[in-house]
C-alpha cells in the first residue's frame, strides 16, 4: 500500500524540481534513455531483492518465474542496433539549441516502450497544474543568458 500523500508528490516533485531554476534563467532538460543493451547484459545483471524469504515466498506462489519472465522479454525487445551513443547525440542536440527552445524532456529509446506518450501526457498535466496555481513562469526561463 502507498499513502496517498506520497503518490501525489512523487507525481508533483518532478514538475517543482526540474522547473525552479527558470527564475534564474537557467533552462532544464531531462534525458530519458531507453534500454541499451549491446555490450552489456542488462536485464540478466539487473538487481534483486536482498529479501531472499520473500523471494522465495513470491517464486512458490502463482507467479513463479514471472521475474526472469519479464527481464527476458524486455531483453528481446531491445533491437539488436540499439547504439547508446544515441543519447550522447540527444544531449549534444539539446546543449546547440538555442537558449528558450530547449525541450523540457528528451526519450532515447530503442524499445518504444511508450514512456514518451505517458511522460508527455503527465508534463502536459504538471504544466497545467503550475498555471493553474500561478506558478506559470516556472515553465519558460527567465531572461537569456548574458552573452
Amino acid at each position: 500500500m502507498v499513502p496517498v500523500g506520497t503518490t501525489a508528490m512523487d507525481w508533483w516533485c518532478p514538475a517543482i524540481s526540474a522547473r525552479e531554476l527558470t527564475r534564474w534563467g537557467i533552462e532544464t532538460s531531462i534525458i530519458v534513455p531507453g534500454a541499451f543493451t549491446t555490450g552489456t547484459n542488462h536485464f540478466a545483471h539487473s538487481g534483486r531483492p536482498a529479501d531472499e524469504a520473500r523471494v522465495a515466498e513470491y517464486e512458490a506462489g502463482p507467479n513463479k518465474g514471472l521475474g526472469e519472465k519479464i527481464l527476458a522479454a524486455l531483453g528481446a525487445i531491445v533491437p539488436p542496433d540499439a547504439d547508446a551513443s544515441a543519447v550522447a547525440e540527444a544531449i549534444v542536440k539539446v546543449v546547440d539549441a538555442p537558449f528558450g527552445k530547449r525541450p523540457f524532456r528528451v526519450h532515447i529509446d530503442p524499445t518504444q516502450d511508450g514512456a514518451d506518450i505517458t511522460f508527455a501526457v503527465m508534463d502536459r498535466v504538471r504544466a497545467e497544474m503550475l498555471r493553474r496555481i500561478g506558478l506559470s513562469d516556472l515553465l519558460v526561463p527567465a531572461n537569456g543568458p548574458s552573452e
